[in-house]
Parts: structure tokens; C-alpha cells; sequence
């Protein structure tokens, strides 16, 4: 049994963002999907030279140890990146999470960083296989949120590792063993975010070539709104005999993707002893001419590879341009390429103004698209609706105040709905919001009540209460408003009544009682958790979740 690797990659800048900040590289050995983040801080930068400091795993090293080869690298990538902030202050702020696997034939070997993911299909059930490095995912961790609240909370992109080059980078590194008939996806979460894992399985199981299942899985992400920079690799395990004519075609020629094939790393693999190797070759897809690391020949800015069919530049024949840069990691550059890339700055520039009339339009509809989502949160010490989204873009808040209700006060709310609603709690329509904003309402109403009611107790000499034994009243019990909604029995007075109650056209003389009153008109006795009378077990319950006095 031979086991091949057939693959495909694409990438897509989204609907919203201004330029793609992913990097992907698939090849015969490697596959790997790097989300910079950063924005004007260089995201694009950091994702390209990870992938183009890691390429080289994709050379063929039959004994190595997987985890080991991917440690050091990974390790070796954020000290590239270090190393290019200390020579560059102003890229202090760069950084990109990494999803790679690498392939031996019959294993295959993970590293992870951040929240770009990798799953597996395997028998029509798709599972991920690794865990995201998010705050949310903390929480989801500790059971203070469900997995289904982390897909829609606020906060969910907001990542607790990444490669920055900051100190030393702790990744995740597992072995996974490899079957024919397996299908793997790396993908950055703007795939992953707006499209469910339903979707994903669905999407991974119906279709059979890896181009047309990249072609289909961005266009869902687009369909969904496309917040973020689309990034994914779709391979398959296939099994194929030794005088197979077709398994040449799945294990030698590696595709480049997004920003690493529109932004050339500031070095690259032109170490000849490795020239021919697929690492090699990936390193000359899409170049042309004069040796820039640009997009393949047809190259349109939808799923990174000409229309053909997401195979090499046009013409590729393996070998390098004349103006190549030298090998990645060295400490010398070319002083004679630096006026290149000025110049290719002043092209882009140029094709940024032509561009602005087009992103101006895609903003506005994005912008009204934002004016369709509702969340609830805190408006200072209350609940409020809020229209649009939790985030801010160029210091600009994207949300703004839809109805505030200074009626349902936070403090009167459970600890953990105070704390959901302080984070925010995502509505997919303002009728969603308001039926959230109303069972929050009931609740701090009925908190109200029982504070009240808690406070009478403790306290029954507060005015409408009188003590118990006095001639002519009857005993303290607890305030009107809380038990003329849960007692039926109590009087609108709050008093309970005394065996003989005068009509309402009698004399209003006091009528001595009796020393013992009946049960009914005791004092609430208060127990260790606070009792309180006349309440049935549920509403016990909800009681016992409200914030104590």
C-alpha cells in the first residue's frame, strides 16, 4: 500500500477587510495555514515569513522526528520574527497563529498556534482536531460558557497564543496515525467563523476533487458575511499501486496562497542543495521573471492559483530567477533590491487609490450589513440593547445604543447572567434581543422583590410593620409588593388576616387579639440561607440564585 497526499489551497481577503494578512502553502510533504494579525503593524509580513521559514520541512528527511522537525522550526520562526522587529521597530505589534501538518506516508505530524484549525474526516464524521488558544476557549474549558455561546461571544478572536516573537512559543505538537481515504482541512477562523461545523462537514463530504471542495467552502464563508481573510487546504489520503499513472500527479507541485504569494518574505530557499526538492520548487511558484514571490500567472485575487486549476505559474520549469534573494535567515541583504521594492510600493500605492471608489462600497454595504446585528450589554449600571457589532475600526465604535432599560438594574441579577450581560450576549435579530431583554426582566424583578423581602425580615420594625404581641395589630411579616405576587393568602396590606375581620362598615375600634397569632400571621423566621415564606421550591430556587444584601 502507497499512501498519497492529493491537496488543494485557496485564499480570499473577505468582504471587510482592506487586504489579505493569510498565508498558505500545501505541498507534498507540508501543509500549513499561518492568520497574521496585526493589520497596520505588518500581519501579512509575520504570516509570510513563518511559512517561508518552514517551507523547508518539505523536504524529503526519511528517520527525521516529526515533532522534533516541527519544534524547532516553529521555534525558529518566531526568533525570524524577533530578529525583524529589532531591525524594524515599527513592526513591534506583528504576529500570526500557525496550523501545520507534516507527512511521513503514514503519520502525520501537528503543530498548533492560535485559532486557525485543522479538522478530520474520517467515515463521513468531521471532528477538529485541534483546540483553539482563545480566551473563549478558556472559558469553555472552565464550564463558564457553553460551546455554543463561545461561537457567538464578543471576545472570541481574542487569542491567548501566537507567534509574535516574543519570548519562547509554546505550540501544541501531536502525532496523528493516517488512513487511506481520510480528509484533512487547515483553515483560518475566517472560514471556520462564519460557516458552522455542520456546514463543514456537509460541504467536506459531498464534494470529491480538493479544488472544487476549497472553491465551495469560500464561497460559503462569503455567503456568510465574509468578515475575515478566507483561508483553507483541503487534502486527501489515497491509496495508490506502484504502477499507478496518476499517483505522480498528487505528490509534486505545491501551491502558495494568499499574502506569501502577493508579498515576497525578505528571504527566501535559494540554497541550491535543495533547488529540486518540492520545498525548492514551492519556492519558485508564481514568479515572474524577474524573481519576485508573486501570485501564479492568471492569478486573480479569488482562490490563490490560476483558473486552470490551482496548479504552477505558466512556464515553470523548477529552476530560479536571476535577482533571487539569499537564503532565508542570513544576516546579509541585498542592498541592490531595495529600490525594487520601493518601487513596487509606489505601484501599489497607486493601485490602492484606483481601488478606494471599490472599498468605499464594500464598506457601506458592510456597514449597513452591521446595522442588522443586535447584542445585549451593560449601559451603565442597567441593561440596554445595543445595534450593530461590539468592536471598534479606526477608533470608531461599530454599535450604538438601540433601547436602554434603566428598569432592569445589573445589581439585582444573578452573578452569572450579571456577568453574561457585561460580556455581552450576541442576538441574531432585535426581537431575539428583546426576548432576551424581557426573561432578564423577570428575573431582576423577582430579585427585587426578594431583596425586599429579605431586608423586611432582618429588619421588622421598618415602617409598615408593627411588633408582634402589641394590642390592636398583628405581627410583622414580610413587605406587600413580594408577597401579594407569590402569596395569595396575604392581604393587599401585607398583613395577614386576623381571625374576625371588620366589614367595611364598621366601626374601625381596635379588637384585642390573641396572644397567639395564627401561622399564617407569624413572623417570616429567616433559616441559614435566608427562607423566606410562602414560596413554593422552584421559586425557592430562583430565589437562592439572587444576589444576597
Amino acid at each position: 500500500m502507497t499512501l498519497v497526499l492529493r491537496f488543494a489551497a485557496g485564499s480570499h481577503k473577505g468582504l471587510i477587510r482592506e487586504g489579505n494578512e493569510d498565508s498558505g502553502y500545501a505541498g507534498p510533504r507540508l501543509l500549513a495555514v499561518a492568520d497574521g494579525m496585526g493589520g497596520a503593524a505588518a500581519g501579512e509580513v509575520a504570516s509570510s515569513e513563518v511559512l517561508g521559514s518552514i517551507v523547508r520541512l518539505d523536504e524529503d528527511v526519511p528517520g527525521a522526528d516529526l515533532l522534533t522537525l516541527l519544534g524547532d522550526a516553529v521555534q525558529g520562526a518566531n526568533d525570524r520574527l524577533r530578529q525583524m522587529v529589532e531591525e524594524d521597530p515599527q513592526l513591534e505589534g506583528m504576529g500570526c497563529t500557525l496550523t501545520a501538518m507534516l507527512w511521513t506516508g503514514q503519520r502525520m505530524g501537528l503543530v498548533h498556534v492560535g485559532d486557525s484549525r485543522a479538522y478530520l474526516l474520517r467515515d463521513g464524521s468531521l471532528v477538529q482536531i485541534t483546540q483553539d488558544h482563545t480566551w473563549v476557549q478558556r472559558l469553555v474549558d472552565e464550564g463558564r460558557i457553553t460551546p455554543e455561546e463561545a461561537e457567538t461571544h464578543p471576545q472570541r478572536s481574542l487569542l491567548m497564543r501566537a507567534l509574535d516573537g516574543r519570548g519562547q512559543v509554546e505550540p501544541d505538537l501531536s502525532i496523528r496515525e493516517v488512513r487511506a481515504g481520510d480528509r484533512y482541512l487547515i483553515c483560518s477562523d475566517g472560514l471556520s467563523g462564519p460557516v458552522s461545523h455542520q456546514t463543514l462537514q456537509d460541504t467536506l463530504g459531498s464534494f470529491y476533487s480538493p479544488e472544487q471542495t476549497v472553491q465551495e467552502l469560500i464561497q460559503l464563508a462569503l455567503r456568510g458575511g465574509g468578515p475575515d481573510n478566507i483561508t483553507c487546504i483541503v487534502a486527501d489520503v489515497l491509496d495508490v499501486g506502484a504502477t499507478d499513472t496518476l499517483s505522480g500527479q498528487f505528490n509534486d507541485v505545491p501551491m502558495v496562497v494568499g499574502a506569501v504569494a502577493e508579498t515576497p518574505p525578505s528571504s527566501t530557499l535559494a540554497d541550491q542543495s535543495i533547488r529540486d526538492t518540492p520545498a525548492g520548487r514551492a519556492a519558485g511558484l508564481g514568479r515572474p521573471p524577474q524573481g519576485a514571490f508573486g501570485p501564479a500567472e492568471g492569478y486573480d485575487g479569488g482562490y490563490g492559483a490560476a483558473p486552470a486549476g490551482f496548479g504552477p505559474a505558466e512556464g515553470y520549469d523548477g529552476g530560479y530567477g536571476a535577482g533571487e534573494p539569499p537564503v532565508y535567515g542570513t544576516e546579509e541583504f541585498d542592498e541592490e533590491d531595495r529600490p525594487k521594492r520601493k518601487g513596487k510600493g509606489l505601484k501599489l500605492s497607486l493601485a490602492a487609490l484606483v481601488a478606494l471608489g471599490v472599498l468605499g462600497g464594500v464598506g457601506f454595504f458592510g456597514y449597513q450589513w452591521t446595522q442588522d446585528q443586535y447584542y445585549v450589554g451593560v449601559d451603565g449600571d442597567h441593561v440596554a440593547v445595543y445595534q450593530g457589532l461590539n468592536q471598534s475600526l479606526a477608533g470608531l465604535n461599530l454599535s450604538s445604543v438601540h433601547t436602554s432599560y434603566k428598569d432592569i438594574e445589573l445589581k439585582y441579577l444573578p452573578q452569572d447572567q450579571r456577568t453574561h450581560v457585561t460580556n455581552t450576549i450576541s442576538a441574531s435579530s432585535l426581537g431575539d434581543a428583546d426576548d432576551t431583554v424581557k426573561k432578564l426582566g423577570e428575573q431582576a424583578t423577582f430579585c427585587h422583590k426578594v431583596a425586599d423581602a429579605r431586608t423586611a425580615a432582618a429588619n421588622p420594625a421598618l415602617p409598615g410593620t408593627a411588633p408582634s404581641g402589641q394590642p390592636g395589630t398583628t405581627p410583622a411579616v414580610a413587605p406587600a409588593g413580594f408577597l401579594a405576587a407569590t402569596a395569595p393568602a396575604a392581604s393587599p396590606t401585607g398583613r395577614a388576616p386576623a381571625a374576625a375581620t371588620p366589614s367595611a362598615t364598621s366601626t374601625p375600634t381596635p379588637t384585642p387579639t390573641t396572644a397567639a397569632p395564627s401561622q399564617s400571621a407569624a413572623a417570616p423566621a429567616t433559616g441559614p440561607q435566608g427562607d423566606l415564606p410562602g414560596l413554593t421550591d422552584e421559586e425557592r430556587q430562583k430565589a437562592d440564585s439572587c444576589p444576597k444584601p
